[in-house]
């Protein structure tokens, strides 16, 4: 029987931030890798499209400094997945002064690798030209993705699975730093490496790659310890304030899937349809059954995003119940007026309106949204346009327009809207959309990824 492959991961996402006791706890289990993710879809596509981070720079510094000193000094290796939130190159670029500067500070020497995974517009259009560009299902397949499109995307990068962290494994990397990353691939491939296997290793590195959330209490800001057996995986929260549970372990497995049993992933999906969940011990869970599948064709998921304007946002409410009950009205009504206003200008412009307490939260798809039971109304306000002037100007349009509606039943004239703030209205910046989120075919699922090495 194999020994135990030990795994400690840090926090849900760097730079969310762990307790030192935890992380103690981790570290006198002897892991044999410390790795985070860093990175997530779920902030939406500006911080790709911008080129920025979505995590604190000193929040993140602090994480690795932990991570960093410890594996270094005890010669564990250290993996770090999506670079910067993203994983595009000026996320890797970030990402790495931090490491560089850590290094600096604690006089620490280890062989850094960059594995990059932003890949050039034009292997993206060379691709949709050989038909290997592929829609995500549902969606239609090649959903309309254009050569335009594609020049039009400021980044695109490519989710990597386990390939190219084998190959920095094997290139004698003692750190590794990620561009964008399938998130269980920074987990489970250094254990695949070494023999283990791959649906174990990816199904543990998919609960890991949250961290504590898995547990109860949940956190994403704790750590989390894995076990990885040869018929079996093992996970451990390591605070004596959470247990994992037998639910808590299996709920999170559907953790951002449609499909409870199917978990596509690089080069293939996870078959859960022969997993078991049994309770190890009163804080730990013992999990086996589960199947990596191959795929016939190895794809990689493309993330990219593109400028379509400049946001201006205003926030205001109301508790007048007879506004409250012509909202829609009142709402169609200052958007005519706005549209009349700017009718010479030729904006192409957008302008949104946000009822909080109805439905600011799932909008048409609230089931209640005929009938709230709030008291008040929380209003935003949006504006996108193609300058940032010219989205002031729709927002204030709005924003002054609907302060005087004069809508049936209106008693007082002062004003409809109570705001906030002053000023009422906020620059929210660069606004940017995801314009591809495809697959693409490939061969080699370590060609796309160009590794470098820096010994520090």
């Amino acid at each position: 029987m194999k020994e135990e492959f030990r795994i400690l991961s840090t926090t849900a996402i760097l730079g969310y931030g762990f307790p030192v006791a935890s992380f103690e706890e981790g570290m006198k289990r002897n892991p044999h890798l410390i790795a985070v993710d860093a990175g997530s879809t779920d902030p939406g596509p500006y911080y790709l499209g911008a080129g920025v981070s979505f995590t604190n720079r000193d929040a993140v510094k602090r994480d690795l400094e932990l991570m960093i000193k410890a594996g270094v000094e005890r010669g564990i290796p250290v993996v770090i997945g999506t670079a910067g939130g993203s994983g595009g190159e000026p996320h890797l670029q970030w990402n790495k002064e931090i490491i560089e500067e850590i290094a600096r500070e604690q006089n620490l020497h280890f062989k850094l690798a960059l594995i990059h995974a932003e890949i050039p517009r034009e292997e993206v259009k060379k691709a949709l030209k050989e038909g290997r560009i592929h829609a995500l299902e549902p969606g239609v397949d090649g959903a309309g993705l254009t050569e335009e499109d594609i020049d039009a995307t400021s980044r695109i990068v490519a989710q990597m699975g386990i390939d190219p962290f084998i190959a920095a494994f094997k290139g004698g990397a003692q750190v590794i730093l990620a561009g964008r990353a399938y998130d269980p691939a920074v987990f489970s491939a250094l254990a695949v490496a070494q023999g283990y296997d791959m649906g174990l290793a990816t199904h543990l590195g998919k609960i890991l790659e949250c961290a504590a959330i898995c547990a109860t209490p949940g956190s994403g800001s704790d750590c989390m310890f894995g076990y990885i057996g040869d018929d079996y995986f093992r996970v451990e929260p390591l605070s004596p304030q959470r247990k994992c549970t037998t639910v808590s372990v299996a709920a999170h497995t559907l953790y951002e899937k449609t499909n409870p049993y199917i978990l596509p992933g690089p080069g293939g999906h996870l078959d859960l349809t022969g997993t078991s969940f049994e309770q190890d011990t009163e804080t730990t869970v013992k999990v086996r059954g589960s199947k990596f599948v191959p795929g016939k064709q190895y794809a990689l998921k493309l993330e990219g995003a593109k400028r379509i304007g400049f946001r201006t946002v205003s926030i205001a409410g109301t508790r007048d119940p007879v506004m409250m009950s012509q909202i829609d009205n009142i709402i169609q009504g200052v958007k005519e007026r706005v549209a009349d206003n700017f009718s010479g200008k030729n904006w192409n412009y957008y302008l949104n309106f946000i009822v909080y307490g109805r439905d600011g939260v799932m909008g048409s798809l609230e089931p209640l949204r005929n009938q709230p039971k709030s008291h008040e109304f929380g209003i935003v306000i949006e504006a996108v346009a193609d300058t940032q002037e010219q989205a002031d100007a729709i927002c204030a349009s709005a924003r002054s327009t609907m302060l005087h509606y004069g809508y049936h039943g209106r008693r007082a004239t002062a004003g409809n809207l109570a705001f906030p703030y002053s000023p009422s209205d906020f620059h929210c910046g660069e606004v940017y959309v995801f314009s591809v989120y495809h697959l693409m075919d490939v061969e080699d699922p370590a060609a796309p990824f160009s590794i470098d090495y820096l010994q520090l």
